[in-house]
């Protein structure tokens, strides 16, 4: 892994900074290039919201080499950055430590299992201070399970396409000070046909206009508002035998990742 690279355990604390919300000192710092932006974005104000997309399993190594692909959503960002996943690089573990700010051994979840966290994370934090949070996500996938017994909002449903149109209505109704949003699409279609597989490169694909559908909304119904967005996988991926795609080793394709940010004042 490269020197001083970002984990995204930041990305628990850098949501609260944003917000103006106290850190957990005991959790890995805020991403200094996210507040800053933030910061100057919004002429030293805080955000009002923060909307989260997670697709999962979109690599560094991905982004780079289907650029064009991204040329939509990189429109939409202030910020590019190359992140650090965590051990073992899977998907239960790798949001366990983005919303608790803590590594695996600190958490708890160790490999792929999906039981509900019973440390901090960042739905609690918001719970506790008053704020609205929401998740949405397909049936089954760890969103949907390992953040449980919150007193936040939960909206699951059995698809992708059901996900994303209410993720829509969300940020058109402007009621959640936190919104996270979950795609599993893409990592399942690599799985299924390797990354860069016909189905998965079209379940990229997807998640892209997604991302710029949210970034749309964002603007168009959040216009008074002062929002923090971005596009945060949790994991990468790489080729196997057969012609399958895989993820959960120690190696650069599986643990480097992008992260998009971008601030929109009210």
């Amino acid at each position: 892994m490269e020197e001083n690279q970002i984990c995204i355990t930041s990305v628990k604390n850098t949501a609260l900074e944003v917000l103006g919300i106290a850190q957990n000192p005991e959790n890995a710092p805020a991403n200094k290039t996210v507040t800053a932006l933030a910061d100057e974005t919004f002429n030293a104000e805080k955000a009002d919201r923060v909307v989260i997309y997670n697709p999962d399993a979109v690599a560094w190594w991905i982004f780079e080499k289907y650029k064009d692909m991204f040329a939509p959503a990189l429109e939409k960002s202030g910020a590019v950055m190359k992140m650090r996943s965590v051990m073992p690089s899977v998907t239960p573990v790798c949001f366990g430590s983005m919303y608790s700010g803590v590594m695996p051994e600190k958490h708890g979840i160790m490999k792929y299992e999906k039981p509900v966290l019973t440390v901090e994370t960042l739905f609690d934090v918001m719970a506790r201070e008053g704020k609205k949070a929401a998740i949405v996500s397909t049936t089954g996938d760890s969103i949907s399970k390992i953040f449980l017994k919150r007193n936040i909002d939960y909206f699951i449903y059995p698809s992708v396409r059901l996900v994303n149109r209410r993720a829509l209505r969300l940020i058109k109704e402007d009621r959640h000070d936190l919104i996270v949003i979950y795609n599993g699409n893409y990592d399942a279609s690599m799985h299924a046909t390797g990354p860069e597989g016909r189905l998965a490169i079209k379940s990229l694909g997807k998640n892209i206009k997604f991302y710029c559908k949210m970034a749309d909304a964002v603007e168009k119904y959040m216009k008074n508002r002062n929002v923090v967005y971005g596009f945060c996988p949790d994991h990468g991926c790489h080729a196997i035998d057969s012609g399958r795609g895989s993820h959960g080793l120690d190696m650069e394709e599986d643990m480097n990742v992008v992260h998009l940010y971008s601030a929109k004042r009210g």
